[in-house]
């Protein structure tokens, strides 16, 4: 058994963790706070874990939904899990995937993903959804304990340092977040 399947909430970093965590998901939120800094664009990132989830069938049957949240749209997509998990009648199954940084030298994880990964988690936990992993346990706890400083620690970090090109800067990306979260792809229930 995988290591963090036996958790409601679980976390993992770019296509490969969706593919650890996901194939059984009932949603997929993949949260990425910085778009313009590695080589591969948030929307791509996001296409390619839609496509990994999109791989699989749950055991009833159904599909997966597939959402985009960063910060500022945790809350509308925890709420979102939350009818979802209403709608199946039992425990809805999150996976959260980092989308972190595609690099010339490999993956990176994100600071700014990792704090968006737990306001996903604390938003959803805010809401009874809380059988987390460890791994997303301890982004839930860093969202808490750093929220107040997030948007220093946004602006701070490595990849608003990477950010070039026209590209706009950490602080007009997260002021332009929509409160909504994005939906790649909407739950399919079984046939």
């Amino acid at each position: 058994m995988p290591d963090q399947q036996r958790y409601q909430v679980r976390l993992d970093w770019g296509e490969a963790g969706a593919r650890r965590i996901g194939l059984d998901a009932h949603a997929v939120v993949v949260v990425d706070e910085l778009d313009g800094h590695g080589a591969a664009s948030a929307a791509q990132v996001a296409a390619a874990v839609a496509q990994a989830c999109a791989e699989s069938t749950l055991a009833d049957g159904g599909a997966p939904e597939v959402l985009c949240a960063t910060s500022v749209s945790a809350g509308d997509a925890a709420g979102r899990i939350l009818r979802l998990q209403n709608a199946l009648g039992d425990r809805c199954i999150v996976a959260i995937v980092g989308a972190g940084s595609l690099d010339d030298d490999g993956f990176r994880t994100t600071v700014e993903d990792h704090l968006a990964a737990g306001a996903v988690v604390d938003a959803l936990a805010e809401l009874g959804i809380d059988f987390s992993s460890p791994e997303a346990a301890v982004a839930c706890a860093a969202w808490r304990a750093l929220q107040k400083a997030s948007g220093h620690l946004l602006t701070a970090s490595a990849s608003a340092a990477r950010l070039g090109g026209g590209v706009p800067d950490a602080s007009t990306q997260r002021r332009e977040h929509p409160t909504r979260a994005s939906i790649l792809r909407e739950w399919s229930a079984p046939a």
